[in-house]
């Protein structure tokens, strides 16, 4: 499960990143307005952590501007403002829970998986383009009606051109989604990825979907 942290803290930041990667998380942490914006708009996330003051901004104004971008990814509000109105106005601004400081970690652990289980209600059952056609929920994929057999690897970069079919999506936020912040987006292996992808999708088929656009990055679309 993939979760992003948007807390400046830098130790309660450490603290939240290595207890939830022991819990099986894979966890990206910024500590700012602008960085938390621009990782929740690149990358695919199934639950965001969000703390309300930032340098920047509000996690409260962050939140509305993510939903204002029609970005559902479930979002948590952690804080140490435990008042009413706060509790409130995080709710108003679009969060799906709100969490103060101080927490147990099983706690937030267990609110995370709550959350990202309401996730596949807001996600859409079957994505089309042209005559390929995946199921996110199930991971079945056909194009031209002939099933096709992918591993984790392959479905989540598919996942993720779908997600953004018709954008430009660079290497950069492609192997954060497919593998971690620390993975080398210098290395050959996306490249290694993609052509064995574009074999299972494209193989066979007058219409090419995946595309590489020279010094930018990928597109999936006709």
């Amino acid at each position: 499960m993939r979760v992003l942290i948007v807390e400046d803290d830098r130790e309660l930041g450490l603290v939240l990143s290595a207890g939830l990667s022991e819990q099986g998380f894979q966890v990206v942490h910024e500590a700012s307005f602008s960085g938390g914006q621009s990782r929740a708009v690149l990358g695919a996330f199934d639950v965001i952590v969000l703390d309300v003051m930032l340098p920047g901004g509000s996690g409260f104004d962050l939140c509305r501007a993510l939903r204002n971008r029609r970005i559902d990814t479930p979002v948590m509000m952690l804080t140490a403002r435990d008042a009413l109105d706060d509790r409130v106005l995080g709710l108003d601004s679009g969060a799906d829970d709100y969490l103060t400081k101080p927490f147990a970690m099983r706690e937030l652990v267990a609110r995370l998986h709550a959350l990202a289980r309401r996730r596949p209600a807001l996600m859409p059952e079957l994505v089309v383009v042209e005559d390929l056609e995946v199921e996110l929920r199930t991971r079945r994929v056909r194009r031209g009606g002939r099933a096709i057999e992918l591993t984790a690897k392959e479905f989540a970069l598919l996942e993720y051109l779908l997600l953004h079919r018709g954008d430009v999506v660079d290497r950069a936020a492609i192997t954060a989604h497919v593998w971690d912040e620390n993975h080398d987006p210098f290395t050959n292996v996306l490249e290694v990825l993609v052509r064995r992808l574009r074999r299972k999708i494209d193989d066979g088929f007058d219409v090419k979907l995946i595309h590489t656009l020279r010094g930018a990055g990928y597109r999936l679309g006709a």
